[in-house]
């Protein structure tokens, strides 16, 4: 079974982080531009590496593939 990931808004409304991002001076917004701007970036450069999760449900991180 597959876990979902959480979304950024649910990510941002966590109380853990929100303290860790009130002792670091960060407001949500912040976050949001900067994810923003990493998505734009990674556009223009083109396919990139898929997210560690699914690296590690591929057989082929087990070394399995032929």
């Amino acid at each position: 079974m597959i876990e979902a990931t959480p979304k950024l808004d649910e990510l941002l409304r966590d109380p853990v982080i929100k303290l860790v991002m009130a002792s670091d001076g960060v407001q949500p917004d912040e976050v949001r531009l900067l994810l923003e701007r990493a998505r734009e970036r990674g556009n223009e450069i083109g396919p990139m590496l898929p997210p560690a999760h699914m690296i590690g449900e591929s057989h082929c991180a087990n070394w399995f593939c032929g």
